[in-house]
C-alpha cells in the first residue's frame, strides 16, 4: 500500500467543492510526469509480487477463531526487531534504516486492523532462475510474520475471514457494531486501520452515495436452505443514523447474504503482480494484452465461497470488493434523472477495465467500450499538454471520478515535483489492471499491475500463479501475441467467472487466433523465435509492423472452456471461418503451450525446466479440473463436515476446524495430507533458506 499521508481530511460536503480543483491540479501534475517520462528506458523488464494475510487468533480451548486487530502492533514488533534492522529493516513505513542489500522482504499496513501486505524486498529479474526463488520468498514472508506475531495468532491467505460480519463475535479484542463512522450493522469501525485516511474513506463513499454502500450476494441453495431465503442477521429497526432506513428501503434482497460496509470488500486478500516494462510502449502493450486474461485467472484462482457465515452461490470476491466502494449517487446509477450530476456511470470505480492504451495498429475502434465516460475537458488538456488520444483517453476516464480523501493542507499550492493530486485519483480508481506512471525522481520505469487474482492458501499455489503470468508476459512479448477482445466481452466475462465452478461449469470469449497474421499458422513451438539466453531475458523477434485486421470483429473471438484456454485443443482441425452467433471455437494453442514454446526458445537448463513445469502443471490440472478451486475445496470442507446443518449456515466449529486446516496447509502445502484435491499431486518442494 506504500506510505500514508498524514494531513487534516475534509469531510464530504468540503470535499466536493474542492474535486474539481483537485482533478486539475491531479491532470497537471500527471502531465508533468508524462513530459519527464515518456522517453524513459529500462534495460530489461523487472516484476513483483504482492501478498496480503488474515491475521487470525486460535482458541484451541474453546474451539473458536477470531480475527485479531493487533496489526499495528506486528508491524511495530518487526521495525524494532534489532536482528532485521541489521540486515535493513522490513517496515520501511515504520523506519529509515538503510536498505542496503534489499533482501528482506517488507510489510505495509492494509485497510482492515487485522491485515498484513507482505513483498520481495527487491524486484525480480526476469531470469528463469529467478523465478524459482518465489515460493521459498513467500514462505520466508509468512515465517518472519509468524515470528513477530503472539503464540495463537497465524498469517492466513485466504481471501476473506468466514465469520466477519456475523452475529458471532468474530474480532479480538470484539467491539460492538453500528459506529459512527462505518454505520454498519455488522462490523465495528475498530476494524479499519486507524490512520484517518480509511475511516474517511468510508464515511465519504457513504456520504457522496446518500446511503450505505449496498453489497447482495446469492446465497447457496442446500437440501435446508430456507426459501425464499431472507437475511436473518438484518436489523429492521435500528434507527440510530439516516441510513438506518436503506433496509427498510430495500437494500436487503431476497435470497441473498446482505452487507453494508466497506469493510466486506476491502478487508479482502488478493495476489497482485506488478510488471516493469522496458519503456511507455511495451507498458502499454502489457497493459492491453493482459486485460483480456483477467476473468480467466480470476476464475481460476476462485477462493471466495463465503461470506458472513453464509455459504454463498458465487465463488470470488469482485463484485462484492466492487460494490463495497461504490460510490455512486442515484442520479449516476440511472435510478433518478441526471439534474445535479454529469454522467450515467455504468461502472463502480473498482470494476473491470473500460480501456485499452496501447497504440498496436491490431487495436480496433470496434474492440472500445461504446459505453465508455470521458472527461472531454481534462481529455484535451491532456492532449494539448502532449499526450497522445487513447492514453488522454484513459486517464480522463479515470477522472471522472470525485477524489474521496482530500487533505486540507494539500490544497495549498500546486507542487509539479510531487503526485498527491494525480495518486488520489489514480489509486482509487480499482481496475483489473492499473497503468502506472514512473513515480518523480526515482529510478522505477513505468508499470502495470495484474489485479484480478484471488489470493491462494499456499505458498506454493501463490508462486504458481504469479511465475504463470510472468511467463505469458514473456510469451507475449516475444510472439507478438494478440489477445485483443472487445471490452463489452472482458466485462461479461468477468460477470461470467462469479459463477459457482465457473473454471469448469462455464464458457468465457477469448480470440480464437493470438498469432500475429504475417506469422504461419504452424506448431507453435515453431513458432517460437531461435535464442540461447538461458532464460535471463526475452529473445527478441525480428518483425514487421503488423496489419490492421479486417472483417467482422464477431469473427475473431469465440466462447472455449477454460481448459482449452489453458491448455489448448490445437491437435483439432481449425473451423471453417463463420460468423456463426455461437461463437464456439474447435482450436486455440492454449497458453501453457505458449508459455512452453517460450521456454524452449530461451534453452533453460534440465533442473529449472522441471522446476518451472511443477508450478505450471498445477496451472494446466486446475484448468482441467484434476486439481480443484480454493473454493471448491472450501465448499467441500464445509458441506462434508459433520456439524453442518444443509442450511447454508457456516457455524463457529466449522469455522474453526476450517481456518486450522487452512493453517496446516499454508505450513504442509502441496506435501502435506490436506487439500491434495487442490494440487492435482503437482508439488515443486521448494526449500526455504533463511
Amino acid at each position: 500500500m506504500g506510505l500514508l499521508a498524514i494531513g487534516t481530511p475534509l469531510a464530504w460536503p468540503e470535499a466536493k467543492q474542492n474535486a474539481n480543483h483537485v482533478r486539475e491540479w491531479g491532470i497537471e501534475q500527471l502531465l508533468a510526469l508524462w513530459n519527464r517520462a515518456k522517453g524513459k528506458e529500462r534495460d530489461v523488464l523487472l516484476w513483483g509480487d504482492e501478498i496480503e494475510y488474515l491475521v487470525v487468533v486460535f482458541d484451541d480451548a474453546r474451539r473458536k477463531v477470531t480475527l485479531s486487530l493487533r496489526q499495528a502492533d506486528i508491524l511495530h514488533a518487526l521495525a524494532k526487531d534489532e536482528e532485521l534492522c541489521k540486515q535493513g529493516g522490513c517496515v520501511p513505513d515504520l523506519q529509515s534504516v538503510a536498505r542496503e542489500t534489499e533482501t528482506l522482504p517488507t510489510f505495509h499496513p492494509e485497510f482492515g486492523r487485522f491485515m498484513l501486505e507482505a513483498t520481495p524486498g527487491k524486484p525480480w529479474g526476469i531470469g528463469c532462475k529467478d523465478l524459482l526463488d518465489v515460493e521459498p520468498n513467500m514462505k520466508w514472508r509468512r515465517m518472519i510474520a509468524k515470528d513477530h506475531m503472539g503464540p495463537d495468532e497465524y498469517p492466513v491467505t485466504l481471501t476473506t475471514f468466514p465469520l466477519l460480519g456475523s452475529k458471532t463475535p468474530h474480532t479480538m479484542p470484539p467491539y460492538p457494531s453500528h459506529g459512527d463512522r462505518l454505520r454498519s450493522q455488522f462490523v465495528a469501525d475498530e476494524i479499519a486501520n486507524p490512520h484517518i485516511r480509511f475511516p474517511t474513506l468510508a464515511a465519504n463513499i457513504r456520504s457522496r452515495r446518500g446511503r450505505k454502500v449496498e453489497i447482495n450476494v446469492p446465497i447457496f441453495r442446500d437440501d435446508n436452505t430456507p426459501w425464499p431465503f431472507q437475511d436473518p442477521t438484518v436489523d429492521y429497526d435500528l434507527h440510530t443514523y439516516p441510513e438506518d432506513d436503506d433496509v427498510r428501503n430495500g437494500a436487503a434482497k431476497e435470497n441473498s447474504i446482505y452487507m453494508d460496509a466497506m469493510g466486506f470488500g476491502m478487508g479482502s486478500c488478493c495476489l497482485q503482480i506488478t510488471f516493469q516494462a522496458k519503456n511507455v510502449t511495451e507498458g502499454r502493450r502489457l497493459y492491453d494484452q493482459l486485460s483480456p486474461l483477467g476473468p480467466i485467472l480470476l476464475a481460476l484462482t476462485a477462493a471466495t465461497p463465503i461470506y458472513k457465515n453464509f455459504l454463498a452461490d458465487t465463488d470470488v470476491r469482485w463484485n462484492q470488493v466492487s460494490a463495497s466502494v461504490d460510490d455512486r449517487t442515484p442520479e449516476e446509477l440511472g435510478e433518478e434523472p441526471l439534474r445535479h450530476d454529469r454522467w450515467r456511470v455504468p461502472k463502480s470505480r473498482y470494476a473491470s477495465n473500460s480501456t485499452y492504451i496501447s497504440q498496436d495498429p491490431r487495436l480496433r475502434p470496434e474492440y472500445l467500450d461504446p459505453d465508455l465516460i470521458v472527461d472531454e475537458t481534462l481529455k484535451q488538456r491532456l492532449m494539448d499538454g502532449g499526450m497522445d488520444d487513447l492514453l488522454a483517453t484513459h486517464f480522463a476516464h479515470l477522472f471522472i471520478r470525485d477524489p474521496l480523501v482530500i487533505f486540507a493542507e494539500d490544497l495549498q499550492h500546486l507542487d509539479l515535483d510531487k503526485t498527491d493530486h494525480f495518486e488520489n485519483l489514480q489509486s482509487t480508481n480499482w481496475q483489473h489492471m492499473r497503468f502506472k506512471p514512473p513515480p518523480h525522481d526515482n529510478g522505477t520505469g513505468w508499470r502495470v499491475e495484474f489485479r484480478a487474482m484471488e489470493i491462494q492458501m499456499t505458498d506454493f499455489e501463490n508462486a504458481a500463479f504469479a511465475i504463470f503470468i510472468v511467463l505469458v508476459t514473456r510469451a507475449i512479448l516475444s510472439f507478438d501475441l494478440n489477445f485483443y477482445l472487445p471490452i463489452p466481452r472482458t466485462t461479461q466475462n468477468m460477470e461470467t467467472a462469479h459463477a459457482r465452478n465457473a473454471v469448469l461449469d462455464r464458457e468465457f470469449y477469448f480470440r480464437k487466433d493470438p498469432f500475429p497474421s504475417r506469422v504461419p499458422k504452424i506448431a507453435v513451438s515453431a513458432a517460437a523465435p531461435a535464442t540461447s539466453t538461458n532464460g535471463d531475458s526475452t529473445p527478441a523477434a525480428v518483425i514487421s509492423r503488423p496489419p490492421t485486421p479486417t472483417g467482422p470483429v464477431e469473427d475473431e473471438y469465440a466462447l472455449m472452456s477454460i481448459n482449452t484456454l489453458i491448455n489448448g485443443n490445437a491437435s483439432e482441425p481449425p473451423p471453417p471461418p463463420s460468423s456463426s452467433s455461437d461463437h464456439r471455437s474447435a482450436s486455440f494453442p492454449g497458453l501453457i503451450p505458449l508459455v512452453n514454446a517460450y521456454l524452449d526458445s530461451v534453452n533453460v537448463d534440465v533442473e529449472t525446466r522441471c522446476e518451472l513445469t511443477c508450478y505450471l502443471t498445477l496451472i494446466s490440472k486446475r484448468a482441467s479440473g484434476e486439481a480443484w478451486t480454493g473454493a471448491r475445496w472450501i465448499r467441500s470442507f464445509v458441506r462434508g463436515h459433520a456439524d453442518y446443518q444443509r442450511d447454508s449456515v457456516v457455524g463457529e466449529g466449522v469455522c474453526y476446524d476450517l481456518l486450522k486446516a487452512v493453517e496446516r496447509m499454508s505450513r504442509d502445502g502441496e506435501k502435506g495430507t490436506l487439500g491434495q484435491e487442490m494440487f492435482g499431486r503437482a508439488g515443486c518442494g521448494a526449500a526455504v533458506s533463511v
